[in-house]
């Protein structure tokens, strides 16, 4: 089967803090056929995401497939406070790339 990276076919795939302990994350979409698309794939879910992330479901706190703005939008609970000691990402600005490369069947 064929696929494409969700990198090719979103227009904008984004994180950042959402308060100081969540990181939220927006995978947007130009055209409502491609948020449909990754949306019918089942490519992103929370078990999906859970396991992209290395994360337990209890530390997905909302996701949500946003249809008047093709969006797909998800926060998950940070490790640590941001700005925290060992804190790797303080605007939480980093944490889409793995999305990036997720591969969507055509």
């Amino acid at each position: 089967m064929a696929t494409r990276k969700l990198a090719d076919i979103a227009k904008t795939i984004r994180s950042k803090n959402a308060g100081v302990d969540k990181i939220t994350f927006d995978v947007i979409f130009r055209t409502e056929e491609d948020y449909n698309l990754v949306r019918r794939s089942g490519v992103l879910t929370r078990a999906t995401i859970c396991e992209l992330y290395g994360l337990r479901q209890d530390r997905i706190t909302d996701f949500e497939e946003f249809d008047p703005a093709f969006a797909i939008k998800f926060t998950i609970l940070r490790d640590r406070p941001s700005g925290s000691p060992g804190d790797p990402d303080i605007f939480g600005a980093q944490q889409y790339a793995p999305l990036m490369d997720t591969e969507i069947p055509v």
